[in-house]
């Protein structure tokens, strides 16, 4: 499958002349994919993303979208993409929930009915229905997310970009949310890009993590693949993600060949080795 999304060795210079740079393995993403991006902070993860977004054009390097250059195609690109920022308070504008959620559609001339059903059919599915009258900002920080995801995807786009969504969110939001990414992306096809400092979470939410360090992609592969590295987690200032790591471990020592994503996962191989061992 051809990638929708290709970044090669981009360099860019902000205009305090501070120069960053994403360069080593090339970052290719195929339609319908979950894809996490990790590495500690000034890695060059922001910068990849606003250079995916075409709000940045690199001096240097390659950025396709959809087969053009986001920057100079940023109309026709960013119809395609919907984003949530780290910050959602910064993208919260409506003085409504529906509000906020019909904005992209208003502004992209759809008729009052029209704009109706698109907002009810996301908050149906985001499960956010009741909350359509409230004010934003008085609503929990969970809620706000979701309302951010909404406006997202009001318009169906074909690539979700999520800059640290679990930020801030207690542990039943995030799962909330994760079970939301997902069903997104197995339902619609959205193809859905991350980053996210929750390394605990990745294996739930990610087909493909690539890991960036100084400036370099440095790795990517399968959560599996990656996680098994810890020399090169270390090197990037990460850790694997407890249970990969206690799995691995297991593995080692010849107790099982799985490698659960969720606790749930754990469980039902955890009770699988138990019982293993009690007939032998």
């Amino acid at each position: 499958m051809e990638p929708i999304i290709k970044v090669a060795c981009l360099k860019h210079v902000y205009p305090d002349k501070t120069e960053v740079s994403v360069c080593g393995l090339e970052f290719v993403v195929k339609k319908g994919e979950r894809v996490v991006i990790l590495g500690p902070n000034g890695a060059g993860k922001t910068t990849l993303l606003a250079h995916i977004l075409g709000l940045l054009s690199p001096i240097e390097g390659i950025v396709t979208v959809l087969g053009k250059d986001p920057y100079r195609s940023f109309k026709e690109i960013r119809k395609k993409i919907g984003v949530v920022f780290q910050n959602v308070d910064e993208q919260i504008i409506g003085p409504k929930v529906y509000d906020d959620i019909a904005f992209t559609a208003r502004n992209d001339g759809l008729s009052e009915q029209e704009v109706k059903e698109k907002v009810a059919a996301i908050a149906k599915e985001l499960k956010i229905e009741t909350i359509m009258e409230k004010i934003p900002h008085y609503l929990s920080g969970g809620q706000r997310k979701k309302v951010a995801l909404a406006g997202a995807l009001v318009m169906n786009p074909e690539i979700l970009i999520l800059d640290e969504p679990f930020d801030g969110l207690d542990p039943e939001s995030k799962k909330e949310m994760i079970v939301t990414i997902n069903r997104l992306q197995q339902t619609l096809g959205t193809t859905i890009i991350m980053t996210t400092h929750d390394i605990n979470i990745v294996p739930s939410a990610a087909d493909r993590v690539y890991i960036l360090h100084q400036g370099n992609i440095v790795a990517t592969g399968t959560p599996d693949d990656i996680f098994c590295q810890t020399q090169l987690l270390k090197e990037a200032s990460l850790e694997s993600p407890i249970l990969h790591d206690l799995f691995f471990r297991l593995k080692q020592k010849g107790h099982t060949n799985s490698s659960p994503a969720t606790v749930e996962e754990a469980e039902t191989e955890i009770i699988r080795m138990i019982n293993q061992q009690q007939q032998r």
